[in-house]
């Protein structure tokens, strides 16, 4: 059956690109409505549906739009609404961005766990494939394949060529402990990337309580010193491959965090997809473009 919230959450962060402070409140939403986000700082009428097919950009999180509306990186709270088996929720923000808590799903999924789910009394639409679905990006490298199934699996692979996090895979199934073994994995980048993403307007919401950071090369105190400009100051240094402003709550938590966003972008089907699907090295990009490709295929049932 399907399912929606049981009462409403609000909460209240910085964009991780923008550094925008929103406010944002999941309400529950009726049977058969899907998730839809409503900018109210827009008007009444700024609604946008979570469909692959208004995916408007990919650059290092997912941005849906739609009648001249947008809200960005999106995936975070998809991920947990998929996880947690919402099939109707109503997202009101006043920003264009989501607000980035700590870089995972957790601080969603223990507000609404807190309470549990309402049933809605009408049957959960799932979608399931005629045939298999084979994708390859020569560029990257980046692959997905999908076999038709009884249920849905997700195999990913990630290796970014990296000495400290070297090949790292994982696997989800409806056994799965979503809010245990998933949820708490935070986004990440490479100490290499933070200069660049913030020289491109990026990361404007950044600091040291909501990213994991990567160091592949030894790095001088002149470089940390910038770093702690832009990462949010403070005492900054080099541990076993990462800033140590955190600590890693998996060994594989990089893999577990791109395997949230998968599962929080494929929930841009609009309805959960029987079947196994099978990825390596993939993106907000590719992952998207795959979701978008089916929707407009005849493949799907």
């Amino acid at each position: 059956m399907q399912q929606t919230l049981k009462k409403s959450y609000t909460f209240c962060g910085k964009g991780l690109h923008s550094g925008v402070v929103a406010n944002m409140t999941i309400r529950p939403a009726e049977a058969g409505s899907g998730i839809r986000f409503h900018r109210t700082d827009l008007g009444p009428g700024a609604i946008i549906r979570a469909l692959a097919t208004n995916v408007s950009d990919t650059s290092r999180s997912t941005t849906l739009s739609e009648n001249g509306s947008s809200v960005s990186t999106i995936e975070h709270l998809m991920s947990a609404a998929a996880g947690l088996g919402i099939d109707n929720m109503l997202v009101e923000i006043d920003a264009p961005e989501v607000p980035i808590l700590d870089g995972s799903a957790l601080p969603y999924v223990k507000a609404i766990m807190t309470d549990g789910l309402a049933g809605q009394g009408c049957e959960r639409r799932s979608l399931s494939l005629d045939g298999p679905f084979h994708f390859k990006d020569d560029a990257s490298g980046a692959s997905i394949d999908i076999f038709p199934a009884g249920e849905t699996q997700m195999r990913l692979t990630v290796d970014f060529n990296s000495k400290v996090l070297g090949v790292q895979s994982f696997e989800y199934t409806p056994q799965t402990d979503y809010a245990g073994q998933i949820a708490p994995c935070r986004t990440f980048c490479f100490f290499h990337e933070l200069e660049f993403l913030a020289s491109r307007g990026l990361i404007k919401g950044g600091d040291a309580d909501n990213a994991i950071v990567i160091v592949e090369h030894p790095v001088d105190e002149n470089t940390l010193q910038r770093m702690r400009g832009i990462f949010g100051g403070g005492h900054l240094e080099v541990r076993e491959g990462y800033l140590n402003n955190l600590q890693l709550h998996f060994p594989d938590e990089i893999v577990r965090h791109k395997m949230l966003d998968m599962i929080g972008d494929f929930a841009l089907l609009g309805a959960p997809l029987k079947g196994t699907i099978i990825a390596s090295k993939t993106g907000h990009r590719i992952n998207t473009a795959v979701c978008k490709s089916l929707l407009e295929s005849d493949l799907l049932k």
